[in-house]
């Protein structure tokens, strides 16, 4: 094996090699299939409490509030993600279409979680997400209602 050479990228170059167009299908305008699609891959990506793999289906200058917390961009979503999950263990989530409309959708969900204390939660809510023309949601925005509840009386 010969020796390692090294390769030198001008601003331009460095640019192109690394910001190729991302996508996420299906894309908007969506219809009932695809968006019943995205609303499952979401639940699917959700579920797996893997804030940079959820992070990757945001534009990297997505909007979100989550309650009453604001944030921008993918940087503040991992982070807030990784606070997320550390609190809330155990946590299953259930996703349902309610509207959609070109670029688009509205979601009812329901999940269930506990403290490290051993306290089950279930939180409903409902999230009005928008999209870029790649797939990417640019807009999010949950309002969300937790509800104290018995082991025993877990749905999900």
């Amino acid at each position: 094996m010969g020796p390692t050479r090294r390769v030198t990228l001008c601003p331009q170059q460095w640019y192109m090699a690394t910001n190729t167009i991302e996508q996420r299908p299906p894309f908007p305008p969506f219809t009932l299939e695809t968006a019943r699609r995205k609303v499952q891959l979401a639940e699917d990506a959700w579920n797996t409490q893997d804030p940079v793999k959820v992070s990757l289906a945001y534009t990297p200058d997505t909007e979100w509030r989550n309650r009453n917390e604001f944030l921008n961009g993918r940087d503040e979503v991992v982070q807030f993600l990784t606070r997320k999950w550390k609190k809330e263990l155990d946590y299953k989530l259930k996703k349902e279409l309610w509207a959609f409309m070109d670029n688009r959708i509205a979601v009812r969900f329901e999940y269930e979680y506990h403290d490290e204390k051993g306290q089950w939660y279930r939180a409903y809510g409902n999230e009005n997400w928008e999209f870029d023309e790649n797939g990417l949601m640019k807009k999010r925005y949950a309002s969300i209602n937790d509800l104290e509840i018995n082991e025993k009386d877990r749905r999900l």
